[in-house]
């Protein structure tokens, strides 16, 4: 019988990793709650994009939206910060990845106007046809 080795798994002490994420989980909802509270004090309850206006039974729905994608740029007086429903703060974040993951979708368009009408010869076809 050939010898057999079991190899043993070694159990990770992940307690010190668990420790960092739990800080850096409270930490962000922390400065969450400081800068949502100072923008909805500055700022009116209105979606900056659809402008869907918001009342305390449901202002849960209207977030804050950092202009220059930067959660740390909280300056006091609100200029990085713009209030936008929860649907609205959606689609701007997906804009914001999908110019990440293809770039400028408009760069490669040109501004030329087509010149080109496939119906330009239409009418004298159908009178021939009559």
């Amino acid at each position: 019988m050939v010898g057999r080795r079991k190899d043993k798994k070694k159990k990770m002490d992940t307690s010190k990793l668990d420790g960092i994420v739990k800080k850096a989980q409270s930490n962000s909802q922390e400065r969450e709650l400081g800068y949502r509270e100072q923008s909805l004090k500055l700022h009116p309850w209105v979606c900056g994009r659809c402008g869907k206006t918001f009342t305390r039974d449901n202002l849960q729905l209207l977030t804050v939206h950092h202009i220059d994608s930067d959660h740390n740029n909280n300056p006091p007086d609100g200029s990085n910060w713009e209030n936008l429903c929860i649907y609205c703060h959606d689609n701007e974040h997906q804009k914001m990845n999908e110019f990440q993951a293809y770039g400028d979708v408009n760069s490669g368009q040109s501004n030329t106007i087509a010149t080109h009408n496939p119906f330009a010869k239409l009418k004298a076809k159908m009178e021939k046809n009559d």
